[in-house]
């Protein structure tokens, strides 16, 4: 009788996950990287030259950490809700309801494998960023921490989009609706002490706004927040939002139909 094992059915899931996105590469990684080529010659380089220095670095540079980011977050977003979703249009999600395989063990298999692709292209465009900007690289073992946490949260939130999906439309209602606006509004773009004061309250209730400033005090040395309070509260996100994906999982959201 074959004793099951989790970790050979989270390798495999895993595995599965990357192959995917793999395979069209041409279609999940390629893309991202062109249009932040755009973002740097046209918000960087056009319009950014004719712009003052952000905290002694010029805009091509300030900018950078948050157009990272930004790949980072779609990315892992996009490939779970994607692949969790679907797995259960073709009905291929009865195969792991009925497999051994452990609702935690299917959590960390997507999540996972949404990471990864974030992790990849954040890392594509970063190399790409440094043919137009010199970056200081201040504290990498912070930048690479502060990515893997934002393409994990990013990772569970596509999977709690992706267990509620009903329609292909519902795919693309939260990056248009929610994630997009966000992102423009997280500070990628401008420090938030250019705002007022009341802005300056609203942008603290985003997300995004945490992670982009957490990755430039990596990449540059600088922030608009204290550093510690930003990591804790992406830890705070990453904690909640996996307690709650496994919790759907296991009351069969998504999973049972």
């Amino acid at each position: 009788m074959t004793v099951y094992r989790p970790w050979i059915a989270f390798s495999a899931l895993l595995r599965s996950e990357v192959r995917r996105f793999m395979r069209i590469w041409t279609q999940t990684l390629l893309p991202s990287v062109i249009t932040m080529v755009l973002y740097f010659v046209i918000f960087g380089n056009l319009v950014g030259s004719q712009l003052k220095a952000i905290d002694g670095f010029t805009y091509m540079q300030y900018i950078t950490p948050g157009l990272v980011m930004m790949s980072v977050v779609t990315n892992s977003y996009l490939n779970t809700v994607s692949s969790f979703y679907f797995l259960r249009f073709q009905r291929s999600m009865d195969e792991l309801v009925i497999s051994p395989m452990s609702n935690l063990v299917i959590l960390l298999g997507f999540v996972l494998g949404g990471t990864i692709r974030g992790l990849l292209v954040g890392a594509l465009v970063l190399i790409v960023g440094l043919f137009f900007a010199h970056l200081a690289l201040t504290h990498i073992f912070l930048m690479v921490f502060t990515a893997f946490l934002a393409a994990m949260m990013f990772s569970l939130m596509g999977l709690l989009n992706g267990m509620y999906a009903r329609s292909f439309d519902d795919i693309s209602i939260i990056p248009t609706f929610v994630l997009t606006p966000l992102t423009y509004l997280g500070g990628v773009f401008y420090s938030i002490h250019m705002l007022s004061p009341f802005w300056q309250k609203i942008s603290y209730l985003n997300p995004i706004l945490y992670i982009v400033n957490a990755l430039r005090y990596g990449l540059l040395g600088v922030t608009d927040i204290p550093i510690y309070y930003g990591l804790s509260m992406m830890v705070m996100f990453v904690a909640v939002l996996f307690a709650v994906n496994l919790r759907l999982l296991n009351k069969g959201v998504g999973i049972r139909t």
